[in-house]
C-alpha cells in the first residue's frame, strides 16, 4: 500500500506540473491567435473559436491545478530537513501559492478579455 501511496504522490506532482504548463501554453495559443485573428479579417471567425476553446482548456487545466495542488500540500514529510527549516518552507510555500492564484487568476481573467472581445 505504501508503495501504491508513493506513486500516487509523484503521479499528482507530474499532473500539477503539467497542467500548469498547459495552461500557460493556452495563453500563449490565445496572444498568437488573437493576433493572426486581427491581421487576417477573413478567418476572425474561425481563430476566434479556437482563442475560446483554449480559454476554457485553460479553464480546465487551471481547475485542476488547484486540485492537484490542494493534494499535494498534504504530502509534503514533516521536518525532512528540520524543524526551522520545515517552518521557513511552510511560509514560504504559502507566499507562492497567493503570487501564483493572482497569477492564474490575472491569467484567465486576460485570457477572457482576449478571447471574448
Amino acid at each position: 500500500m505504501e508503495k501504491v501511496k508513493k506513486v500516487a504522490v509523484v503521479l499528482n506532482g507530474f499532473i500539477h506540473d503539467f497542467m500548469t504548463g498547459y495552461w500557460l501554453s493556452a495563453l500563449i495559443a490565445i496572444h498568437l491567435l488573437h493576433g493572426f485573428r486581427l491581421e487576417a479579417q477573413q478567418l476572425a471567425g474561425t481563430l476566434n473559436q479556437i482563442e475560446r476553446f483554449f480559454f476554457w482548456n485553460s479553464i480546465g487545466a487551471a481547475v485542476v491545478i488547484f486540485a492537484t495542488g490542494g493534494v499535494r500540500s498534504f504530502t509534503y514529510v514533516d521536518n525532512f530537513y528540520g524543524a526551522e527549516t520545515e517552518r521557513t518552507r511552510r511560509k514560504m510555500l504559502v507566499i507562492k501559492h497567493v503570487v501564483l492564484f493572482a497569477v492564474i487568476g490575472g491569467g484567465s481573467y486576460w485570457g477572457y478579455r482576449t478571447a471574448f472581445s
